[in-house]
């Protein structure tokens, strides 16, 4: 039995540094243990090959353990974050980070699988020995011998050591060794050589299950085997088997024997296991098949299953000899052939061409029949599960494409919400993609391929589909896939891409058009424009291949001519006519079609997205599981501006890494006062801003608009990034720059970035394609609808892609994160082939081996002191339900000093509680998990009490009633009277005589009743008929509070009365104003909003009416020719105010004109204008809360207002002159001014900032005089 190597988590190296990291990954990784981890957090190595870890039962396990229970694997990470959000109620988030190929968008996949699988073990009972026994006599009955696997294991130490006690007799162990994760013992099962030779060629699973002891610093490990060993006939289903070996076993068709499927379904020559979507599916599909096989026809015991069915990946037995088989598993092991989802797919054929047909007797069901029946029959939990697989598969179809550096590299990123209830079913999904790469659309670089969907459709489609889309089966006939190839396994994948769509729930009419709009890219690239010259000497363009435009014009249901038209004229009108519009010449026609191949994708891309999110949408808020697989960090030969924005995109989550857990986790240790070690790491927050600044980034610079040439741009970057740290130039002559990224430096050629980054659809050519008559088209254009007006202008892909990602990590940033890091062993695609400087500089730039020594010597795990003692307080009697010992840090420590875990994991700072390892987190909630139970097992026996004793009470009454009327009937029938008690006719006197007492009272307090109620509805009619003739005469004044007086119980209705009969009052009043009146009111209204409450003297000046001209300005005929001049013919204020000199604080009068469109200061002899100021600059207005008269007008910094500064005015009309500027302010901008009220404020003198403090003296209101005004320095006093 082989053992675990190496350790598990890094955490616990014994001499931690970067090459015992490193050494410990190595040596996992040669034995196929690519998962390790840190922490909580997870290191997976890409094996560029099938490992046998991604079953069922697997997802089963891991479902069922704790993260430390079992040997590091990505399903204890997903299932610690699943178990958190069903148990602490908190949203959660696992980040995948890594570069291009390592292996991500399997990870992501492992991940999906995981949740979407790991409730189905609570309906998958182990078989018990009845059955087996029952299926060995059924298989030897017909010549089968069954071999039933057992499970031997020690029993975890579950239920006995999660007692809570409050004495322990053991000491804790000591803090460091509770970190260690369970290394496996030493201690293994043989088999006798004879058996192992006599089965050799079964296949052998072993399951290591680890001892969770509390009471040890290791724990132990056992590893159980499960042999399972079946010999079937021709009849039977054939043994699985993986698609690299597919061939050789088909091969050996004409052995007799075939063994039962495994438990495991794995590959005897390789061990490779099928993944569990690929299982599901099978499971599915058989169970599919089986019902309605059922129901629509009456099949033969000896019949094989549907064709095309998952369930016929069987594997045959090998007759190969040993070296053969070793041959094979070395030519697997070494293959680089992209790792799909769809492997159940791969023998279906093959297998089904050797058994027999079925007989003609059998109706087989129709897909769509049989899919509708799987539906039906399905519950909506089974099905959203199915449904999150097959959205997956299909925008992996969609979204993937072949690289340099992946054969299966998701070119978009996308975050994968899925809303689990408090069973931990998945409810609904919501998919978020971002920047999905258009440009392979057109431009695939030589030795890549573009994305998956274009040779699944061309390879995988029948002959009907192919001729119906108006395709070829042949991929070098279209110029977007040209030089690239279609491998076999496109043909396989194309069926479970096809299936997707119907178990999405989208009709037959959606998925051809879906198809149809996928055809129509396809032959746009193959459009031809051949350039000419027209009479006039323009050059123009036409279509040489036209039977292409008349085929894609068929497929979108629109007139050739238009889309002939759209391509190869600007501005068409987009009618059937041929010569509309200016013709284009043929570099512009072809930079138009293939922007239109790459926008008709990508928003066929999106309306996919957004029809599965609206199939999978949740019908009630649920907490979140979120799954990010966003680009990887990717350095080619030519890096372009799709390498800067994916490489900007690392950048940013690498930076939300660093910031939540290297530097937050560091300053929360420092902020709660625990003593703390500072530990280095590369922040590379400075690279961010070098792209994303606002104004200096070059995110910025690229959408500035008057660069129109790339040498521009460039010579921009150049100008605003020289002297940056990370920012380096190529050379004068070189197009290109150079960025320090935080994983290396990358040279991005400028060439194309200005056309990349705009990227848009010219508006004609939209118009066009919304004439089509297929409904997807014209849902992809709707900017292309006549009615529809014109919007903002569109924005570019920068600056989607800073708002896309800001959105992103907003999201991230309220969740507790779960990160995996995914590294690449080796750049050649080779498995067991480990590259120690590639390893090593990935370590270097993800910051793992701080995070090492942050997971070591720092927390795993904190909570807010209300929190933590909420969530634990049921652990001790004396903190639950209710504690009433002290401070909640009190009942903290009363809750950890009675724990059976070592104090020394935990430690109390000012807000937070802090937990040293996972495990220990895990075993607290073990333990808070087997107290609810028991609580809830009191519950349940309380509430039963309760029933039983209420059932008991009915009861009992029940028999008193019936005894009762019995021993009456008994009495009045035979005379028989009662026992001790007087006969039964003195008892019916007495109650006659009760019963006529109480009917007499009865009819007494029904008469009251009745007077009661017609008195007071005639004192109601009284009271409202007689109001008016109670109302004092001339009370139509709002002033007047005379109201008549009412009957208590009329209260609250005069009330209500009187309130309305104001409103009244006060309508009548506001309806007799003139325009004036209005006027008036409306400054004393505004007046009321600026000052009530705020300043004293506002009280004075309620009762005085609001006058404006107190000069008569109005009739001055040199006024009258000076506002002429000024266009200020309307006089909103006019009077000699006092103006307060800036330099002695001296008053001086002057004449203060305000009109409605500025504020004029003026001689008050001669009427020569000083100053005037505009309204637009005047910003705000200072006073004091006391009863003075002065008034700060602040003016602007403009050329008049850093030469003049503010003004400062004393009048006794000071609330009218600040409410009317008020007003006069509001209209010249639309918005009002700031009205400043305080005893201190600053004020503008020019050069000069002045400080004015107001202090009140402490004099009476009648021996008030003018305020006492003195200008120190820069500060002027005045005292009122």
């Amino acid at each position: 039995m082989e053992q675990e190597i190496g350790t598990w988590d890094s955490v616990l190296l014994e001499n931690l540094s970067e090459d015992s990291f490193i050494n410990n990954i190595h040596q996992r990784y040669k034995r196929d243990h690519i998962y390790t981890y840190i922490g909580t957090s997870v290191v997976a190595l890409n094996p560029y090959h099938h490992i046998s870890e991604h079953s069922l039962d697997n997802v089963r396990n891991y479902g069922d353990k704790g993260i430390f229970q079992l040997p590091p694997h990505i399903y204890g990470l997903t299932n610690l974050a699943y178990q958190s959000l069903k148990d602490q109620s908190e949203d959660q988030c696992i980040l995948l980070t890594g570069e291009s190929g390592a292996g991500k968008t399997e990870t992501f996949k492992m991940i999906v699988n995981f949740l979407t699988h790991i409730q189905d073990r609570s309906h998958c009972p182990p078989a018990t020995p009845n059955v087996l026994r029952k299926q060995s006599s059924t298989s030897s009955a017909s010549g089968l011998v069954t071999h039933a696997h057992r499970r031997a294991s020690s029993s975890c130490s579950g239920t006995a050591n999660f007692i809570i006690c409050k004495n322990r007799a053991e000491n804790p162990p000591a803090t460091l060794s509770r970190r260690q994760s369970p290394s496996p013992g030493p201690s293994q099962r043989s088999r006798t050589r004879a058996e192992s030779i006599e089965r050799q060629s079964r296949r052998h699973m072993r399951e290591k299950i680890v001892d969770f002891d509390f009471s040890h610093h290791k724990s132990s490990e056992n590893i159980t085997s499960q042999l399972l060993e079946s010999q079937a006939t021709h009849h039977l289903h054939p043994t699985k088997s993986c698609f690299k070996h597919q061939q050789t076993q088909v091969g050996a068709k004409g052995s007799p024997k075939y063994a039962v499927p495994s438990v495991y379904s794995g590959c005897r020559q390789c061990g490779h296991s099928k993944c569990v979507r690929a299982q599901s599916l099978e499971k599915e599909e058989r169970d599919e098949l089986r019902g309605s096989t059922c129901r629509l026809a009456t099949v033969q015991p000896a019949q094989h299953p549907h064709r095309g069915s998952c369930s016929n990946l069987m594997r045959q037995h090998s007759t190969e000899s040993q070296p053969e088989r070793e041959r094979d598993r070395s030519s697997l092991m070494g293959s680089t052939q992209r790792i799909s989802l769809y492997d159940a797919h791969k023998l279906s054929k093959a297998i089904l061409g050797d058994l027999p047909p079925p007989p003609p007797s059998s109706v087989s069901p129709t897909p769509s029949a049989s899919s509708s029946l799987h539906r039906r029959h399905k519950s909506p939990t089974q099905r959203m599960r199915e449904c999150v697989t097959c959205a997956d598969v299909f925008l992996e179809a969609m979204g993937n494409a072949c690289t340099l550096k992946n054969n299966n590299s998701s070119r978009y990123g996308k975050l994968f919400d899925i809303e689990i209830d408090f069973k931990g079913d998945p409810m609904g999904v919501h998919i978020t993609h971002y920047m999905l790469e258009k440009t392979r659309i057109t431009d695939t670089i030589i030795g890549e391929r573009n994305f998956h969907i274009f040779y699944q459709l061309l390879l995988g489609a029948d002959l009907q589909l192919l001729k119906s889309l108006k395709l070829y089966r042949n991929v070098e006939k279209y110029e977007l896939l040209r030089n690239t190839t279609a491998m076999e396994e496109d043909r396989m994948n194309f069926h479970y891409t096809k299936r997707s769509l119907d178990v999405l729930g989208l009709s037959c009419e959606e998925s051809n058009s879906i198809f149809r709009v996928i055809a129509v890219v396809l032959k746009l690239g193959n459009f031809i424009f051949v350039p000419i010259t027209n009479i006039d000497g323009t050059e123009g363009c036409q279509v040489s291949n036209v039977y292409e435009v008349q085929e894609t014009a068929q497929l979108l249901n629109i007139e050739a001519q238009i889309l002939i038209n759209c391509l190869t004229r600007a501005n068409s009108s987009n009618s059937a006519q041929e010569d509309v519009g200016c013709e284009m010449d043929a570099r512009q026609a072809a930079i138009n079609r293939n922007t239109l191949c790459r926008t008709l994708y990508s928003r066929l891309f999106t309306w996919l997205v957004n029809k599965i999110n609206e199939s999978l949408k949740s019908t009630q808020r649920e907490k979140n599981l979120a799954l990010l697989d966003f680009y990887g960090f990717e350095v080619l030969e030519h890096n372009s501006f799709e390498q800067f924005a994916i490489n900007y995109s690392a950048e940013k989550i690498h930076q939300n890494f660093v910031f939540h857990v290297l530097r937050s986790e560091q300053e929360l240790y420092i902020r709660e006062g625990l003593e703390w070690s500072r530990i280095d790491y590369f922040d590379n927050e400075s690279i961010c801003e070098l792209i994303d600044k606002p104004s200096y980034g070059i995110l910025s610079l690229i959408n500035e608009s008057h660069l129109n040439s790339n040498e521009a741009l460039l010579s921009r970057v150049q100008q605003c990034c020289a002297g940056h740290p990370n920012f380096m130039t190529t050379g004068s002559n070189s197009m290109s720059f150079q960025i320090r990224h935080f994983a290396s430096v990358v040279n991005y050629s400028i060439h194309r970035f200005l056309e990349k980054n705009s990227d848009m659809l010219p508006k004609f050519i939209s118009a066009a394609f919304y004439q089509s008559k297929l409904s997807l088209v014209q849902s992809l254009f709707p900017e292309g609808n006549p009615r529809r007006q014109a919007t903002k202008k569109p924005s570019t892909l920068s600056s989607n892609i800073r708002t896309q990602l800001q959105t992103l990590l907003a999201i991230v940033k309220h969740r507790r994160s779960h990160y995996v890091f995914c590294i690449k062993p080796n750049e050649g695609k080779q498995p067991h082939q480990f590259d120690m400087a590639l390893v090593q500089h990935q370590v270097r730039y993800m910051s793992l081996m701080p995070l090492v020594h942050l997971c070591r010597t720092g927390h795993c795990y904190h909570l807010l002191h209300v929190k933590f003692f909420h969530r634990y307080k049921l652990l001790n009697s004396l903190t639950w339900p209710h504690f009433h010992g002290g401070s909640q840090v009190e009942g903290i420590a009363l809750i950890i000093r009675n724990l059976p875990l070592p104090s020394a994991e935990f430690t109390i700072g000012t807000k937070n509680v802090f937990v040293r390892s996972p495990r220990t987190v895990y075993e607290l909630e073990q333990f808070r998990r087997l107290r609810i139970s028991e609580l809830a097992v009191l519950i349940q026996k309380m509430f039963r009490m309760y029933h039983a004793r209420k059932r008991f009470q009915r009861m009992r009454h029940s028999q008193m009633i019936i005894s009762s009327a019995w021993r009456t009937w008994r009495e009045c029938r035979f005379g028989i009277p009662f026992t001790g008690r007087r006969h039964l006719w003195s008892l019916y006197r007495v109650a006659r005589e009760e019963y006529r007492s109480l009917k007499y009272k009865r009819q007494v307090k029904w008469a009251i009743d009745v007077i009661g109620r017609y008195y007071r509805q005639w004192k109601i009619r009284q009271f409202l008929l007689t109001i008016p003739l109670r109302l004092p005469p001339n009370t139509l004044s709002p002033l007047s509070t005379e109201w008549p007086a009412a009957p208590v119980f009329l209260a609250d209705a005069s009330r209500q009365l009187r309130s309305i009969y104001h409103r009244w009052k006060c309508y009548i009043y506001r309806n007799s104003f003139d325009q004036t009146a209005r006027n008036r009111m409306r400054e004393k209204v505004t007046a009321s909003i600026i000052f009530k409450d705020r300043k004293a003297s506002y009280a004075r000046s309620v009762g005085h009416p609001f006058v404006g001209d107190y000069v008569r300005l109005r009739h001055n005929q040199q006024w009258k020719k000076i506002c002429a001049e000024t266009n200020d013919q309307y006089v909103v204020f006019a009077d000699i105010i006092n103006k307060i000199a800036r330099s002695s604080g001296k008053f001086v009068p002057i004449l203060l004109v305000l009109s409605t469109s500025s504020l004029l200061l003026l001689d008050q002899r001669t009427l020569q204008i000083k100053y005037r100021v505009p309204a637009s600059e005047i910003y705000r207005m200072s006073l004091s809360p006391y009863l003075d008269d002065i008034a700060v007008f602040h003016v602007k910094a403009s050329e008049f207002g850093r030469k003049k500064g503010d003004f400062v005015f004393q009048t006794g009309h000071v609330i009218e002159i600040v409410t009317k500027m008020f007003l006069v302010i509001q209209n010249a901008t639309g918005k009002p001014p700031e009205i400043h009220i305080s005893t201190e404020f600053e004020a503008n003198f020019g050069q000069q900032t002045v400080i004015f403090s107001f202090k009140y003296g402490g004099m009476s209101d009648l021996a008030q005089g003018p305020p006492k005004v003195t200008r120190k320095a820069n500060r002027m006093e005045i005292i009122v």
